[in-house]
C-alpha cells in the first residue's frame, strides 16, 4: 500500500510556478529520495505535504485517503532551516517540543533519555542552543522530529552541517527507522547517500518531475556499456582490442592496472572478456554503471 500519493500537485506564487503538475507515490516502509537542483520546487512540495501551504491544484493522499489536518500528528518534519530557540536550554526545549507532539512528560523524558544516550548527546542537556554547532543543533532537531514515532518522516537536507562520522550515524538511524516500519522521504544533494539509502527517487527540475523510479533500475537504464577491468600483464590494451572497444581510462593501480572500456551496443560483454583473458591476467571485471550524481547532472543539463 502507498503511504503517500501525490497527484498533479500545482502551486503558483504570483507569476512563478513552484510546483507544476507533480505526481509520484511513496510506498509504506520505503525510503524515498526527493532530488533536484536549488529552486526546483522540492521545498514547496514538502511544505504542501506538511500542510504549511496549500496547493492550487491536485490531490494528496495519505494512507489511502485525502490528507487531513489531524494527520499531522503522524508526520515528523525536519526542515533544512534551524528552528530551535537559541536562548533555551537543549533539554527543556526538547521536553517542551516533545510534549507539543502529544507525549506525556514522563513518556517524553523516557524517550529523550533513550535518544540522547543513543546519539551520545546527554552532556548537551543543560547547554543553550546557541552554544551548539550547526551539526549539533541538527542532531537535536533529528531527535525532536522522530520522538513521537510518526509513520511518515520527512527530512529536508538532513545531512547538512554534519561531518562524515555523524553523517554515517544518521544514515544508520534512518535505515533503522525504515526497518521498524517508518516511511521516509528525504531531500538531499548528496547523491552518494541516495545510492546507499534510497529504494526509489523522484528527480524534480524546473518544478516538474523529470525522472523517477528504482535507483538501480535508473542506473541500468542510463548504462553507457562501459566495464571496469583490473588486470596485470605486459601487453598494452590498444594492441589487444579492435575498433568495437573504446578505452576510456587506463591507469596503474598499485600492482595492477585498471581500465574502463566502452563496448559497442551490439557487442556482448563476454566478447571483451574473452579477448582479454587470452592476453592478460584478469583480477576483476564488472559493469561500470553511471552514478546518480552523473545521471543528476546529465538530466538537469539536458532539461
Amino acid at each position: 500500500m502507498d503511504a503517500i500519493i501525490v497527484d498533479q500537485l500545482t502551486k503558483t506564487f504570483e507569476d512563478v510556478t513552484a510546483v507544476d503538475h507533480i505526481s509520484f507515490s511513496v510506498a509504506q516502509g520505503e525510503l524515498f529520495g526527493l532530488l533536484g537542483p536549488n529552486g526546483a520546487g522540492k521545498t514547496t512540495l514538502i511544505r504542501i505535504i506538511n500542510m504549511i501551504t496549500a496547493p492550487d491544484e491536485g490531490t494528496l493522499t495519505f494512507n489511502g485517503r485525502p490528507l487531513r489536518r489531524t494527520d499531522l500528528g503522524n508526520i515528523g518534519y525536519l526542515p533544512e532551516e534551524r528552528g530551535l530557540y537559541k536562548k533555551m536550554k537543549v533539554g527543556e526545549q526538547s521536553l517542551y517540543l516533545a510534549q507539543l507532539k502529544g507525549l506525556s512528560k514522563q513518556e517524553a523524558m523516557k524517550r529523550l533519555r533513550y535518544w540522547f544516550e543513543r546519539l551520545e548527546i546527554t552532556s548537551w542537556w543543560n547547554k543553550k542552543v546557541e552554544e551548539l554547532s550547526k551539526g549539533m543543533q541538527q542532531k537535536v532537531q533529528f531527535v525532536i522530529t522522530i520522538i513521537h514515532e510518526p509513520e511518515l518522516l520527512i527530512f529536508d537536507e538532513p545531512f547538512s552541517g554534519f561531518d562524515p562520522i555523524n553523517t554515517e550515524i544518521l544514515k544508520k538511524e534512518l535505515l533503522g527507522l525504515r526497518d521498524k516500519g517508518a516511511t521516509i522521504v528525504f531531500s538531499t544533494h548528496n547523491m552518494g547517500s541516495v545510492e546507499e539509502l534510497c529504494d526509489r527517487i523522484a528527480l524534480i527540475n524546473k518544478s516538474r518531475v523529470v525522472l523517477q523510479g528504482e535507483v538501480q533500475e535508473i542506473r541500468k537504464n542510463y548504462s553507457t556499456n562501459s566495464f571496469l577491468v583490473e588486470y596485470s600483464g605486459d601487453k598494452n590494451l590498444t594492441e589487444i582490442l579492435d575498433g568495437r572497444f573504446r578505452i576510456l581510462e587506463d591507469a596503474q593501480v598499485n600492482s595492477h592496472k585498471s581500465a574502463r572500456i566502452q563496448i559497442a551496443g551490439y557487442v556482448q560483454p563476454n566478447e571483451l572478456l574473452n579477448m582479454l583473458v587470452s592476453e592478460v591476467r584478469i583480477h576483476s571485471f564488472q559493469e561500470k554503471l553511471p552514478t546518480m550524481n552523473e545521471i543528476f547532472i546529465h538530466k538537469v543539463t539536458e532539461e
